[in-house]
């Protein structure tokens, strides 16, 4: 099966996630762990932007892509993003993959897997789940290399 193609606007998926990346290193500049998101319509539109911030923020649930799912809904008023996609540095978790099907997203971009926690492909299927009553088409491993590495070089000078 063929990936689905970017909106119109964009040349390539590359393109989005560095939209992403960007938000990521905005979270890194902050000391929180770089992941970014960014939400598109159905005709390419930025909707959203977020970076993480559960730490600044004392909230657990503030995960980039929790964020720009709130961002996106309030910009649409709706509880439900159909049609819309989002592209996200880093594999979503259980929390985010829960948040997506609620929101009814229909594809998810991501860039690095999360051997830890990742629950799109990397510890779990989650979309798979069978009772799940929405399933999400998922593009892996757009600029995985980069998101990758930048995660790596925030946990390294950590350490």
């Amino acid at each position: 099966m063929t990936d689905p193609a970017p909106p119109n606007g964009w040349r390539d998926w590359e393109e989005v996630m560095r939209l992403a990346l960007d938000e990521a290193k905005r979270a890194g500049d902050v000391n929180e762990v770089p992941v970014g998101a960014v939400i598109l319509d159905p005709d390419g539109e930025v909707l959203a932007k977020a970076s993480n911030s559960p730490i600044s923020r004392n909230d657990p649930t503030s995960h980039a892509e929790i964020l720009a799912l709130r961002q996106a809904c309030k910009k649409l008023n709706n509880y439900r993003l159909p049609g819309c996609i989002l592209v996200v540095t880093l594999e979503p978790c259980l929390m985010c993959l829960g948040a997506l099907v609620h929101a009814r997203v229909e594809t998810v971009v991501y860039g690095a897997a999360d051997p830890k926690t990742g629950a799109v492909t990397s510890r779990l299927e989650g979309f798979a789940l069978p009772f799940l009553n929405h399933r999400p088409a998922v593009i892996h491993g757009v600029l995985e290399e980069e998101c990758g590495a930048l995660l790596r070089d925030f946990f390294r000078s950590r350490r």
